[in-house]
């Protein structure tokens, strides 16, 4: 079954250096659907512990089967727009509306 459209939850603020999590979830999709997340259209790393990651200053933990975006402290850097998008092979992919985070 096709995923539908997630829910994405994105606070639209956020004070530098506190923890904030980003949830994305859809639940028609069989078999469950894998999350990816965007910020300005820019598809964001997983977390890997690789040095390319390292080099990148990523500050957030993506978690593709959970659907969350954790940043564990949040910099003026980390504002923009986000938005999630669900797939699971089947069908089209789909994405939820994008929401802006001011930090």
């Amino acid at each position: 079954v096709a995923p539908t459209t997630p829910v994405c939850e994105v606070p639209s603020s956020a004070m530098t250096g506190t923890v904030v999590e980003l949830s994305c979830k859809e639940t028609e999709g069989s078999p469950p659907s894998e999350y990816q997340w965007y910020k300005n259209g820019v598809a964001l790393l997983e977390k890997t512990g690789t040095s390319i990651a390292r080099a990148a200053n990523i500050t957030y933990t993506m978690n593709k089967k959970s659907g969350t975006l954790l940043f564990n402290t949040v910099t003026k850097n980390d504002t923009g727009e986000y938005f999630c998008e669900a797939s699971n092979g089947i069908g089209l992919s789909q994405k939820c509306s994008v929401k802006r985070m001011q930090v």
